[in-house]
């Protein structure tokens, strides 16, 4: 399962009309420069001495980075008179192959601050990947092909996951300790991610760290297998399309598990959708998923403006 969701993920980011194992020749690559959304703050999680190799570029009409060394958050923060307190920490998916950032990252952020929610779109380290656009066609165009497994995680994944939730981990702080300077309730510090970003929030709540632990949490098309939660589990929103590729036959243990341990669960199973609908409209019931993840937040009061 694990060393599928690269190749689902790429997929996922195609025109509905393309191919379904795209060719190199189909994968057309156009460098961007940095294109410097907002103000990136360093996390410091890859060392004082981080140097960025990072790759932006765009693909099928979307904003890319791979080759990300170096993690950042980026703040988006609402409108004095629009605050509500909440905060989002934001993570988009990629495979862990790149940060899908105009799809999964500022859109979703911009939406939540136009809404009163502060939100952080999280940059997290990405796996190596070839440096020249050539190999790198090659070597994901490879991945279509290759045989799907349900084993776990091999070690370099598993050090790519473990990097991005220790990202994660310190945007939490990050958010915590500028609670003030934000206008941030430090008790209603959520995470929302997409595909390996719903994978990173799942690592980063499975970790359970007194201080880097969110306090509410919305997978979006993430894996659906059962987990062992933490003690007293946070609200859960999750959303997936019947007909994602990769998470649609896995059933509902990941909501059933929760729901055993105590936890709050709101589940949404689309018609339609498939994997990665994120910001893009496909004419789907799928394309309602903000503003239900939004009634969700006011049913659980998380949209209640601080008490003066």
């Amino acid at each position: 399962m694990f060393r599928a969701i690269a190749a689902t993920a790429l997929a996922a980011l195609m025109p509905l009309t393309a191919a379904a194992q795209p060719t190199p020749e189909q994968m057309k690559i156009v460098r961007i420069a940095n294109p410097a959304v907002g103000e990136p703050i360093a996390l410091g999680t890859a060392g004082k001495g981080c140097k960025e190799t990072e790759i932006w570029y765009e693909m099928w009409d979307q904003t890319m980075v791979r080759k990300v060394a170096c993690p950042t958050v980026t703040a988006y923060l609402p409108q004095p008179w629009k605050a509500t307190g909440a905060a989002v920490l934001v993570v988009p998916g990629g495979g862990f192959q790149f940060v899908s950032m105009s799809n999964e990252g500022w859109p979703v952020a911009q939406w939540l601050a136009e809404r009163g929610v502060a939100a952080f779109v999280l940059k997290y380290r990405t796996e190596p990947t070839p440096a020249a656009d050539e190999d790198f066609k090659r070597a994901m165009a490879a991945r279509f092909q290759a045989p799907r497994s349900d084993e776990g995680p091999d070690p370099a994944m598993q050090e790519v996951i473990a990097k991005a939730r220790t990202d994660a981990q310190a945007a939490l702080r990050l958010i915590r300790a500028n609670a003030d300077k934000w206008g941030v309730d430090g008790n209603r510090v959520g995470m929302l991610g997409f595909s390996a970003g719903a994978m990173t929030t799942m690592a980063t709540t499975l970790a359970n760290e007194p201080d880097a632990r969110p306090d509410f949490i919305a997978p979006i098309y993430g894996f659906m297998t059962a987990v062992t939660p933490p003690p007293d589990p946070q609200p859960m929103f999750a959303a997936l399309a019947s007909d994602d590729p990769l998470f649609n036959k896995q059933g509902f243990g990941l909501i059933e598990s929760w729901q055993k341990a105590g936890g709050s669960t709101e589940l949404h199973w689309y018609q339609g959708g498939s994997h990665g609908f994120g910001s893009r409209k496909f004419g789907t019931t799928s394309d309602l998923w903000f503003e239900q993840f939004m009634a969700w937040m006011k049913a659980q009061r998380l949209l209640d403006a601080p008490k003066k």
